[in-house]
């Protein structure tokens, strides 16, 4: 069957096409709520700042994962970055608290706990940010920004841009729960690409105008295509571990005698390490910018070494650096080689020439960390 005959015949499925209607319905209605601002914010002004602050910056990161909702201040500016933080510190205790480490171990129940822990860290990141948000935009820029501050307009930033952030989270659980696909992921991509058709209108205004060339247009569009295959195959790429089960028998039934595999991705973290690595880089020059650097050395120094519009060696050194630890790290989170050799040798499987047991920890931890430094270096 082609390409195009299994295309077609998505749209005769009608469980599948209420699917992807759900899915496209749900992402239109965050796209709408990106353009609806908060109350008591002067946009204009707003905007014209953040465009100016947010080359090299935490502002420029956000303003990208909330689909641009972060420059005109819209109930949706915290876009789903606290869910993301929310989630990954979930991850983090799970492997230091005992309590956690025990539900992620109950299955289903489990999950659904740790789920709901991560709703509750969602909001609680919600409030604080949007409190910092609500404060610093009275004391910037002469409070410009705000047309009446003070606690009522604190209080009700608060309560929309949470509100916002809770509406987002839910929204991406009914897409992966009704819709087609992981809905937090389609979330991000969406309000990624958003600013994809104004930059493509701008090229076509420079190409018109003169100021770009078309091959560069070509260049660039061949390069694009060539890394999102790229990125397609390394993310599709496994590793694949053979597993032999022994034959065994229970009662008057034989079990077992199976072939299979443990599949260990090559980037196992996903892009979760970018996101750290540059989190980590731009925290201190935002607050550096913010102190206005001219006149301390150090912070001088700082803004001009680990901004990335500089093209420092120190900047690409740390993200780099960052960036590989992270992949490590958080692999190492995520998969637990011993848990897998235990629950591999309960039910009496092995890897063909290796022990069960420790020697199977081992085995499996060497080969994750050999795919690993090529899944840090394609990251």
């Amino acid at each position: 069957m082609s390409s195009s005959q299994e295309l077609s015949n998505i749209f005769k499925v009608p469980d599948l096409q209420n699917r992807i209607f759900l899915t496209l319905a749900l992402l239109a209605v965050y796209r709408v709520g990106v353009h609806v601002p908060t109350a008591g914010i002067n946009t204009q002004e707003l905007a014209r700042f953040i465009e100016q602050a947010s080359q090299g910056t935490l502002l420029g990161m956000f303003d990208m994962f909330s689909g641009g909702g972060l420059s005109q201040l819209t109930i949706f500016t915290l876009g789903i970055m606290p869910y993301i933080s929310a989630s990954i510190i979930l991850q983090l205790l799970t492997v230091v608290w005992p309590y956690l480490e025990r539900l992620s171990k109950e299955g289903d129940h489990g999950r659904k706990k740790i789920t709901q822990y991560t709703r509750y860290g969602t909001v609680i990141l919600s409030a604080i940010q949007a409190l910092g948000i609500a404060i610093g935009l009275e004391q910037m820029n002469g409070g410009a920004f705000v047309n009446d501050p003070g606690w009522w307009f604190r209080f009700v930033t608060v309560l929309t841009l949470t509100s916002g952030t809770a509406f987002i989270m839910w929204l991406g659980e009914q897409i992966t729960e009704r819709g087609v696909g992981n809905g937090i992921s389609l979330i991000i991509t969406v309000s990624i690409i958003s600013g994809v058709p104004s930059a493509l209108l701008i090229s076509f205004d420079q190409l018109r105008t003169g100021a770009m060339k078309p091959w560069v247009i070509l260049f660039v569009t061949v390069v694009t295509l060539a890394l999102t295959a790229l990125i397609v195959v390394m993310q599709l790429g496994q590793r694949k571990i053979p597993v032999h089960y022994a034959k065994r028998v229970v009662g008057r039934k034989m079990y077992g005698g199976q072939q299979t595999h443990i599949p260990l991705r090559i980037n196992t973290a996903g892009v979760i390490p970018v996101i750290f690595s540059s989190s980590l880089i731009l925290f201190p020059l935002t607050i550096a910018k913010f102190m206005n650097p001219q006149g301390i050395p150090f912070v001088e120094w700082l803004v001009n070494n680990l901004d990335p519009a500089s093209h420092s060696p120190l900047y690409y050194l740390v993200y780099i650096g960052t960036t590989v630890f992270f992949c490590f790290f958080y692999t190492a989170i995520i998969f637990n080689p011993v848990d897998v050799a235990d629950n591999m040798k309960k039910y009496g499987g092995f890897v063909p020439g290796i022990r069960p047991g420790k020697k199977t920890a081992n085995y499996i931890d060497r080969v994750l960390t050999r795919i690993t430094v090529v899944g840090s270096a394609f990251l």
